[in-house]
């Protein structure tokens, strides 16, 4: 899988809307929270370049209450780009509050859900938190470990000998 790029996004997977709405319903009434991440449009079968979103990233020590949610900057993997953020609004308000405008510098896409957390109680914003577009693509994401583990021992050992050139200068015999 790879992580966000930087052409456009051109939509979520309506699997990944799912879970979001699904997410956010059993958080209530605390506020949820995660980031989104992308695949190439073209890994997933559409002919359109671009990053589709696909999941989600729920980032452990996440803090919510009723009317916020905390992401703990230290806890987001190191080569985790984002490609925004999703959040609910407990209360149903589909816009933007300051504090959130101040989290959309980074990424192209936010999404806020509102209750009561069905298929169109969402919106999505760009980075100065206007309304945008975010088509929902019906695709075929298949097993999400399949996606998201999809490296085999063949691949682990190339990468783990690529860490190793200063292993091998310790090896050496004198």
């Amino acid at each position: 899988m790879r992580l966000f790029r930087s052409g456009a996004i051109l939509g979520i997977a309506e699997e990944t809307l799912e879970f979001v709405l699904q997410a956010c319903e059993r958080t209530h009434p605390d506020e949820y929270m995660g980031l989104l991440r992308g695949e190439d449009a073209r890994s997933l079968g559409l002919e359109e370049e671009g990053t589709v979103i696909t999941d989600v990233l729920v980032i452990p020590g996440t803090e919510s209450n009723p009317v916020s949610a905390t992401v703990k900057t230290n806890m987001v993997p190191n080569d985790l780009t984002a490609a925004g953020s999703v959040h609910s609004h407990p209360n149903g308000v589909l816009r933007p509050s300051d504090a959130d405008l101040a989290t959309f510098g980074k990424g192209k896409v936010h999404v806020i859900v509102g209750a009561p957390y069905g298929r169109d109680d969402w919106r999505a914003f760009d980075r100065e938190g206007e309304p945008r577009d975010l088509p929902v693509l019906e695709l075929d994401l298949g097993d999400p470990e399949d996606r998201f583990f999809h490296f085999d021992q063949e691949e682990i050992d190339a990468e783990l000998e690529e860490e190793r050139p200063y292993d091998r200068e310790w090896e050496r015999e004198p």
